[in-house]
Formats: C-alpha cells, structure tokens, sequence
C-alpha cells in the first residue's frame, strides 16, 4: 500500500510517531520472509512502539507480536481452536496475538481463545482488500461489546472515526488520506 501510495516506510513511521501511533502492524503479503525480517528489524531502529507483523510468525522474534487473519488461521489446521494453540506454541506469553474477526459468532468463539486481541471489521470498506463481502458500519460497537479481548477496528478506519468500544487501528490508509 505505502509503494502504491508513494509513501517511504521513514515517511508512514513519522506520520505514526505524530498521532502518537501506540502500535504498528507491519502487512506484506507479496514479500519474501527475509524482506520482511529486514523490514522488522529497521521499523525497530526507528520505531519505539509496539511492532506486530501480519502472518509471518516464523519472524516473532523480530517483533513484539503477530496477526492472523481467519483464513490463514485455517490454512494451519481447520479447527480454529488447535490453530491458535499450534500459533500460540510460537508466539509465547510473552508476545501479543491477535486475530480478525467480521461479525458477532467470530467474536463469541474468539472469547475461547488464548489471544491479547481482536480485529473486528471491516468497519467500512476499503482500497486494500477488494475481497470485502460486507461492512460492519455502526454495528461494529455492539458486536465489539461482546468480546472480552482488546477490540481493534479495523478495515475502513479513518483518523476522525470515534468509537467508544474499540479501540482505532489507523494503520493502514487511515493516516493516508
């Protein structure tokens, strides 16, 4: 997204560090492990926060977390409960995992699960995933009130989004208008 928009990662990390960006997800899903491994490794010389890395969690130890989406979590094994206990043998207690979740029966199942977080959208749609079926739009608070996890909105969020129940995940577009 940053390569398309014309945006240098040095320039996306001084936009996050002026909003006060309190975490980061760092998403690539055309590179190769070891870019991502360099990429980790620079966003941590210049980046005092939380750095969490989508999918790639053969690279934990380069960050403080990792995010997984629900079909990548099935891709590991189909039932989403041995899934998350295989990813949470690698990233340990000591490290953040999240997942997304899209609707309210996401959300009751992920309760059961041992994660820091959820994602929970997409909120509106968005550029970056064309896949997108449907939004959750303001029904986002209400099924974010049903999670005992930490709730981030994500797909869609914009900067001037307000949400009482969740917290803002502007990492992607969001600080590019």
């Amino acid at each position: 997204m940053l390569d398309a928009k014309g945006v240098s990662l040095d320039e996306y990390i001084t936009l996050a560090k002026e909003h006060n960006a309190e975490m980061l997800q760092y998403r690539n899903k055309n590179a190769d492990m070891e870019f991502i491994k360099q990429q980790l490794i620079y966003i941590r010389k210049i980046y005092d926060g939380f750095l969490i890395v989508n999918d790639a969690y053969e690279l934990i130890e380069y960050c403080d977390g990792v995010h997984l989406g629900q079909e990548d979590l099935l891709a590991l094994d189909t039932d989403i409960y041995k899934a998350v206990a295989l990813i949470r043998s690698v990233v340990t207690q000591d490290k953040i995992l999240g997942i997304s979740t899209h609707n309210k029966e996401e959300v009751l199942q992920a309760n059961s699960l041992d994660l820091n977080y959820i994602g929970l959208g997409a909120y509106r749609s968005t550029e970056t995933k064309k896949d997108i079926t449907g939004t959750l739009g303001n029904s986002i608070e209400d099924i974010a009130r049903e999670s005992k996890h930490l709730v981030a909105a994500i797909g869609g969020v914009k900067l001037d989004d307000e949400f009482t129940h969740v917290t803002y995940n502007v990492i992607g577009s969001g600080l590019l208008k």
